[in-house]
């Protein structure tokens, strides 16, 4: 099991991003949430088998929604044996 943290920049509020990247993460049986920050971006911390990951990944950067994504950070990237989410949410 993985678990990535990445801040996504770019026209990714306002926009459905959060909406997008949860349904397609819900989609996918993954676990973890999707939030906006104050500096525009949007954080998101993923967690499931490697293959769904990288295919949320690549889901999320290709604009989902009306967003324009201009930048992915990676910020964290753990293996792991216990989940920590029981869902994927959309925190406010």
């Amino acid at each position: 099991m993985k678990r990535i943290r990445f801040f996504v920049s770019g026209k990714v509020q306002g926009v459905c991003y959060r909406y997008y990247s949860a349904n397609k993460a819900q989609e996918l049986g993954l676990k973890g949430f999707v939030r906006n920050i104050p500096n525009g971006k949007v954080e998101v911390v993923v967690e499931g088998p490697e293959e769904r990951v990288a295919v949320f990944m690549k889901y999320c950067k290709n604009n989902p929604g009306y967003s324009r994504v201009e930048r992915i950070e990676v910020v964290e990237e753990k293996e792991v044996e216990k989940p920590l989410f029981s869902d994927f949410k959309i925190k406010y």
